[in-house]
């Protein structure tokens, strides 16, 4: 099936993002085929006029915690470390595989409708959200997460690595290569030096990707030199965690030191704007990290340091958080908010074809319709999407080159099934 999307605004990242204003975009099976002002001289099977409408990449959200989807809300107004041993800890106990496999699936309706196309989980028993992965037609890059069971006995850690190797060689490149399997440390506070250190050579030994929370808040930092004697960036470069290409979540605590070291060793630094506000966790350094040459991404986190899963949130706020505390409007503009929630986030997952419009590449594209008070008028295609578009603006998700989101309609999953089972959850964890 080839379709044509025609009269759309189209938004095209190349040196710069340029805005072709009444474009053509065709699509041929998974790719992007066509992309120009002016129509396509072959025909197509099927078109779709989308007058007062916009076609962006769709967007990557690089930190999330599906499973605990069901805690949205839990542990409000708490700090990190209470947050978790308080609120969170004694919850996830009570988790079934079939509470995390529904909390996923509303995490995967959720997101879809925001127009992300990708996502990056750090959640336990990864195989029942990489079903509903295949099912619902979206990208993920899914992990077993490294955390030491007992600090007394190192020994237990060693199936928590054999695990991740097993899910690792029966998953990875799974659903037609929409599924990759990374690794995935907890942190440097929940993990024995040597498992640590065991588990990033596991990595390393299959080729993957790592993926871990770094210098979330101060006391991580201090407890961490305490331990250790170094900083958490500096005690994962010491055990070679970051000879694997690593995407490091947060990074709001990072002395000049510390920033040598993530450029040094390519660590993409993974920003989660509302969840390091509602957990008080404070402001990640962004134009260091940006000026010292790191990739930085986006990340909702989970719905419980969140509390929603709203990319165009992450984006908005990202974009003026910044730019307040440093008294600056110039800080960070919108074309590179725009650029950490496409493409950068793309390279971050390690796919090299997509997040891009540009004939060659997947098509995974996110649709607003632009026929909204709230859009009008068109200025600045990149700034309208930055600063005032909406989740709700969202009509289609395309996930290589299938259609799995319509105007609220959900093509692949059954939404009202999926709710229904998720309430029956929530009503037995709480």
């Amino acid at each position: 099936m080839r379709t044509l999307l025609k009269n759309a605004i189209l938004l095209v990242e190349k040196d710069r993002w340029e805005t072709v204003p009444r474009g053509f975009l065709g699509i041929n099976d998974q790719r992007i085929d066509y992309l120009d002002a002016i129509p396509p001289a072959q025909s197509y099977d099927h078109e779709i006029d989308l007058e007062n409408h916009l076609i962006l990449p769709g967007f990557f959200n690089l930190h999330a915690h599906t499973g605990m989807t069901s805690l949205r809300g839990i542990g409000s107004g708490l700090p990190l470390h209470r947050w978790l041993k308080e609120a969170m800890f004694p919850r996830e106990a009570k988790f079934s595989p079939s509470d995390i496999q529904r909390s996923s699936q509303i995490a995967i309706l959720e997101m879809i409708a925001s127009g992300i196309v990708s996502f990056s989980d750090m959640y336990i028993q990864p195989w029942l959200t990489a079903a509903l992965v295949e099912t619902s037609g979206m990208k993920a890059n899914l992990s077993v997460p490294f955390a030491s069971k007992d600090f007394s006995r190192p020994e237990i850690d060693q199936e928590r690595i054999d695990t991740a190797v097993k899910v690792f060689q029966e998953y990875h490149q799974s659903a037609e290569e929409r599924i990759r399997i990374d690794f995935a440390i907890h942190a440097e506070y929940t993990s024995l030096k040597a498992s640590a250190q065991a588990y990033s050579e596991a990595c390393q030994s299959c080729g993957a990707r790592m993926h871990l929370h770094l210098a979330e808040t101060e006391a991580d930092v201090k407890g961490c030199i305490e331990r250790h004697g170094v900083t958490p960036a500096a005690f994962f470069a010491g055990i070679g965690t970051f000879e694997n290409p690593t995407n490091a979540a947060h990074c709001v605590v990072l002395s000049d030191a510390d920033i040598e070291i993530l450029r040094e060793k390519g660590v993409a630094a993974i920003h989660n704007p509302s969840s390091n506000m509602k957990l008080g966790s404070g402001f990640m350094p962004i134009r260091k990290l940006m000026d010292a040459g790191i990739p930085v991404v986006l990340g909702t986190d989970s719905t419980a340091s969140n509390n929603n899963l709203n990319f165009l949130e992450e984006i908005h706020l990202a974009s003026l958080i910044h730019c307040g505390a440093a008294h600056d409007p110039t800080i960070l503009s919108a074309e590179e908010v725009l650029t950490m929630a496409t493409s950068a986030g793309a390279a971050a997952q390690g796919r090299n074809d997509t997040g891009r419009l540009k004939v060659g590449n997947k098509a995974d594209l996110a649709i607003f319709d632009l026929d909204r008070p709230h859009l009008m008028p068109v200025h600045d295609a990149p700034a309208l999407i930055v600063y005032a578009a909406q989740a709700s603006d969202v009509v289609c998700t395309i996930v290589d080159g299938k259609m799995i989101y319509d105007h609220g309609k959900y093509l692949t999953v059954d939404a009202e099934k999926a709710k229904a089972d998720y309430r029956q959850s929530c009503a037995r964890i709480h």
